[in-house]
C-alpha cells in the first residue's frame, strides 16, 4: 500500500498533552461511531456559540472541523503491480447532464484500475458562481 509520508512541522512536543491528544483521538473515534462514519458539519450556529465560549476564532474551528471530512484522503491505497493485460470496455451512460464512459481496465496482479472519464459542460454549474 502506499501513503504519502507526513513530515513534522516541529520536533517540540510537551508530554503533558499526551492524554489530552489521545482523549481527543478518543472523542474523534466516537464522533465516527455515532455518526456511523458520516462526517457530516457541524451548523454554523454552533460553530459560533462554540467559538465564543471556547476563545476561539468560527475559521479556525469551520477548518478543524472541515478536515474531519477529508479522512478517506489520508487511507493507503493500494499500489498495483505486475501488470497483466488491457480490458476493452467502452461503455457509456447519462447522469444527470454528465457523461461517464469507462474506455479500459487496466488488470495487474493485485489490483484492477478503471479509466473513467467524465464530460459535461463546466457553464451548466451552479449559477451562484457567477
Amino acid at each position: 500500500m502506499n501513503q504519502e509520508s507526513y513530515d513534522r512541522p516541529t520536533d517540540y512536543y510537551d508530554d503533558q498533552l499526551v492524554t489530552i491528544d489521545e482523549q481527543i483521538c478518543a472523542l474523534i473515534k466516537q464522533r465516527n461511531h455515532l455518526s456511523n462514519n458520516n462526517p457530516s458539519f457541524s451548523p454554523e450556529e454552533a460553530l459560533s456559540r462554540w467559538a465564543k465560549k471556547y476563545g476561539f476564532y468560527e475559521a479556525y474551528l469551520a477548518s478543524l472541523f472541515g478536515m474531519m471530512r477529508t479522512e478517506e484522503y489520508y487511507k493507503p491505497r493500494v499500489e498495483p503491480t505486475a501488470f497483466s493485460k488491457h480490458i476493452s470496455v467502452l461503455k457509456s451512460v447519462e447522469v444527470d447532464e454528465r457523461f461517464y464512459t469507462v474506455t479500459y481496465i487496466r488488470q495487474y496482479k493485485n489490483a484492477s484500475v478503471v479509466q473513467l472519464l467524465t464530460d459535461w459542460d463546466p457553464r451548466q454549474e451552479s449559477k451562484c458562481l457567477y
